[in-house]
């Protein structure tokens, strides 16, 4: 791993985003793109940060509208917005790093490594959680509406206790999955001996010169520049940023700005964490016993767009819906931040990595648009 390296890219890229003396960002297609995210521009509107990265360089910063309608604060490249479903890319990581340092085995039976999993979820392993073939309940199926206590990442054990079968055979299907991802997060505790929050920033965010990002926990940490989540109604935007379920880390907890995903964008084509061949692991869709693809690797989605592996993950939670789509062998990133509940800035990200690609704006489905319940 260059490490050296790797702090010399990601000086370049801070740069570019937050405006270090000398450095003119690269306005390439900054008009198309401006128009693309006109919804949110203006002074009541909740915003958007997009970033565009190509070749290890960001190419293009941008941000619109409001980090807070309540408070008039203009969004920034350095917003800090809560990730939702993006986090998961971040719960894999920390299992392959266990892996990788052999503390873990992908194969291993969850209820071998976690007291307290549920006895008959027995044959689920590491990898099921991974890649949403563990068949395991959404634990959200037993958070009644009405219930104003949050849920923690711990208490998904006991809700995962109130049934006592699985949605399908572990390893025979694909089913989008929070619980196992909330799960993963509690092995990860268990076998680093360190919070899930604390593991997150020794072990990825510091060395990814991710500054500013944390896996919220309120009352223990807090988030610089935060930007809070609305909903539209008729009466205009209204604040909307927390749930029953927004304290849940493993599966959606992380808030990250545009300027820390730059940075991640960068670690993970460096090898910074882990080397290509564990980084492939991530990047390779599940394979289904009939043959098919199940276009989920670990934490991330994977298909084919037009002749080109394309990765991407969506986040929707209270108040936020994200997305990034990445195209590894083009070394092209597109990242787009809302904080707004709605919309759909998946399209926008394609529309925007198409100008890049020099390909038609075309619609087309996203991965995550034919597997169940997925958000």
């Amino acid at each position: 791993m260059n490490r050296p390296a790797l702090g010399a890219v990601l000086v370049s890229v801070l740069c570019v985003l937050t405006g270090c003396a000398g450095t003119a960002p690269n306005v390439r297609h900054a008009p198309e793109v401006d128009a693309l995210f006109a919804d949110y521009s203006g002074p009541e509107r909740p915003g958007a940060s997009l970033v565009v990265l190509r070749e290890g360089k960001v190419v293009l910063s941008r941000a619109y509208g409001l980090a807070d309608v309540g408070t008039r604060t203009k969004a920034t490249p350095e917003s800090h917005y809560r990730l939702a479903s993006l986090t998961k890319q971040f719960t894999a990581m920390a299992i392959l790093l266990l892996v990788d340092e052999g503390k873990l085995r992908l194969e291993d039976r969850v209820v071998d490594v976690l007291p307290g999993f549920p006895s008959y979820l027995g044959e689920v392993r590491i990898h099921h959680l991974l890649q949403h073939t563990s068949g395991i309940w959404d634990y959200e199926a037993f958070v009644p509406a009405t219930q104003t206590e949050q849920v923690k990442d711990r208490d998904v054990l006991q809700l995962l206790s109130r049934t006592d079968r699985t949605y399908f055979p572990p390893g025979s299907a694909v089913r989008y999955s929070n619980s196992a991802y909330a799960v993963l997060s509690l092995i990860v505790e268990q076998v680093s001996g360190t919070s899930f929050a604390g593991f997150l920033r020794a072990r990825i965010f510091t060395p990814s010169g991710m500054a500013s990002a944390v896996a919220h926990q309120e009352g223990v940490s807090t988030v610089s520049q935060r930007a809070y989540g609305h909903a539209s109604r008729e009466e205009g935007f209204v604040p909307r940023d927390q749930s029953n379920t927004s304290a849940v880390l493993g599966d959606g907890g992380v808030y990250a700005s545009g300027v820390d995903l730059a940075a991640w964008d960068v670690a993970l084509d460096s090898h910074a964490l882990v080397d290509a061949k564990t980084q492939a692991l991530a990047w390779t869709p599940v394979k289904l016993p009939d043959g098919a693809s199940g276009r989920y690797g670990f934490g991330w989605f994977v298909d084919e767009d037009q002749g080109r592996t394309r990765l991407s993950h969506h986040g929707e939670t209270c108040g936020f819906t994200n997305a990034i789509v990445k195209y590894p062998d083009q070394r092209l990133t597109v990242i787009v931040l809302t904080n707004r509940a709605g919309g759909a800035p998946w399209t926008l990200a394609q529309q925007v990595a198409d100008l890049w690609l020099g390909t038609a704006a075309t619609p087309r489905p996203w991965p995550f648009e034919s597997m169940a319940n997925a958000h």
